[in-house]
């Protein structure tokens, strides 16, 4: 028999070490641990659409299915067309990826290695760090007084190492959002030998998301991401995209695999983006929402850090404990690994949120 530690010594030696992202629990799981039956089972811990997914989108992912036989197209070019419409950009400005998380990961195959550096904030989406360390670079991360993203400070730790920066907005897992005017003013500020990365997962939820699109016209060393899980509801099918400068956008297709966004996901991201309806009704929902959840939490004397997003940061004592009870009543939140007595609660439907804060109730009393 081969022994595990044979395999280990012709790993590369800094991935022995390298942490694992731990996602939320899945509904199945939750309910066959604490013996409750699924569908009284709700999840607020990932940040996904409550209203479900895009009408328009499931429909043409059904009719994708048909065709289940046939490679997807390669070059996404229905897609990219779509979504250069919608930006005002060309398609060879935009790549598509299994999630946004694959574009992260293609900036790491391109400018990340040993010796170099990526600047990221303290209390941001933790893949940031995860695939700076996978690469063997060294994750930088700035504090965030207030649980935002201090530009000033990130601008300090730029070294001539530095390679990439990170900054998403609204932040993920606090739900703030830096000024467009800071940002503007950052994205002038930073030098030329590096990319910034600007994670716009949550932009669709904003009144006026920031447009960094005439500083990528300038030449500058941008790449934005977005996703379809979060708004389109299509966290299922792991579809997100990058657009940037035309070079940028060659490079990261150089450590593409081929086919890597599924024709399904693809059918469905193209009628997604024309479902129009559907996008308004969930931004609505989920301002009602996030006042409904902001006021339940004071009316339990916690101060829940004001959110941009669909998805509410509260610092609360004993969180690990509370999530457990929550989960014994049929109610799924995140605790959040990077910041100790804190649980990030997704918004979700008007019942959705009245049955989490009457279990969030119960569960405060008897930690009492």
């Amino acid at each position: 028999m081969i022994k595990r530690s044979s395999f280990e010594s012709i790993a590369q030696p800094h991935l022995l070490h390298q942490p694992l992202y731990e996602p939320g629990n899945p509904i199945a799981t939750v309910a066959r641990v604490q013996g409750l039956d699924p569908k009284r089972v709700i999840k607020l811990a990932s940040n996904e659409n409550p209203l479900g997914p895009s009408p328009l989108g499931l429909q043409a992912a059904r009719e994708a299915l048909e065709q289940g036989h046939r490679y997807p197209d390669g070059a996404c070019s229905l897609l990219r067309e779509k979504l250069a419409s919608l930006h005002a950009i060309a398609p060879q400005q935009i790549i598509l990826g299994c999630g946004s998380n694959e574009i992260f990961e293609f900036m790491g195959h391109v400018f990340l290695g040993p010796g170099q550096e990526a600047v990221m904030g303290t209390q941001s989406f933790p893949v940031y760090k995860l695939l700076t360390l996978m690469f063997g670079a060294k994750p930088i991360e700035v504090p965030m007084p207030n649980y935002t993203h201090d530009l000033e400070a990130m601008l300090e730790a730029i070294t001539l190492r530095t390679r990439l920066v990170f900054l998403p907005s609204p932040n993920n897992p606090t739900g703030t959002a830096n000024t467009q005017e800071a940002l503007y003013a950052f994205v002038k500020s930073l030098p030329e030998h590096l990319v910034f990365v600007f994670d716009e997962a949550y932009a669709e939820y904003l009144d006026a998301p920031p447009d960094l699109r005439p500083y990528i016209a300038e030449g500058r060393n941008i790449i934005c991401t977005r996703t379809f899980s979060k708004i389109y509801g299509l966290a299922a099918l792991r579809l997100g995209y990058g657009y940037g400068p035309t070079g940028i956008i060659e490079l990261l297709n150089r450590v593409r695999q081929p086919f890597n966004v599924n024709a399904i996901a693809q059918a469905a991201g193209v009628s997604a983006l024309e479902d129009t309806d559907f996008l308004q009704a969930s931004r609505q929902m989920n301002r009602k929402g996030r006042d409904q959840l902001m006021s339940g939490l004071r009316a339990f004397n916690l101060q829940p850090v004001p959110s941009e997003a669909n998805f509410v940061l509260v610092s609360i004592p004993d969180s690990d404990k509370i999530a457990y009870d929550l989960q014994t009543q049929g109610v799924i939140v995140r605790p959040i690994p990077s910041l100790l007595h804190h649980l990030r609660l997704s918004i979700g439907t008007p019942d959705h949120n009245r049955i989490l804060l009457a279990a969030l109730s119960a569960a405060l009393e008897r930690t009492d």
